[in-house]
């Protein structure tokens, strides 16, 4: 069976002006998500990966508060989908997460949120969205989303974080 992938890169790539936008995107993805959606984040310490990641909660309707969870690995919340939110910074290979139970097949039937997710490299399932977030020289606030989408499902899901606010 042949794998169905988009890479949308610049300037098929968003931009956004500030954490408020960034989360505003997220709220879109959340909004629009279905069981089994991943998302795979990554870029730099202060990219703005847990911005988006809150953006999503909110999306899925998330009441709860939702924080990068760098020292339990793992964060779920009760939303109109379960989110699990997943941030990988502190583990030392990817085994430690498929050991931590972090990215169990229970996770169906919610939405996944990896923070990190380059430190998972080969443990993600095939199809996902990746988005990594850069800091444009110049731009301290600005943010450039590049989307990569697999799968029928999560190339929806890019369509919509690229539309506009």
């Amino acid at each position: 069976m042949e794998r169905s992938t988009v890479q949308v890169t610049v300037p098929g790539s968003r931009v956004s002006d500030g954490p408020a936008e960034t989360r505003a995107i997220g709220r879109r993805i959340g909004s629009a998500a279905m069981p089994g959606t991943v998302l795979a984040l990554t870029g730099e310490l202060g990219a703005g990966k847990t911005q988006l990641a809150k953006g999503v909660a909110e999306g899925l309707g998330v009441t709860s508060v939702v924080n990068s969870p760098t020292f339990v690995l793992m964060n779920e919340h009760v939303g109109r989908l379960r989110l699990y939110h997943i941030d990988a910074y502190r583990l030392g290979d990817p085994e430690e997460a498929a050991a931590a139970g972090l990215l169990d097949a229970d996770h169906a039937d919610g939405v996944t949120v990896v923070e990190w997710a380059d430190r998972l490299d080969g443990w993600l399932p095939a199809e996902r969205l990746e988005i990594h977030l850069e800091t444009p020289a110049g731009a301290p606030m600005r943010r450039l989303l590049r989307l990569t989408a697999t799968g029928a499902a999560h190339e929806e899901l890019a369509a919509e974080a690229l539309r506009g606010s």
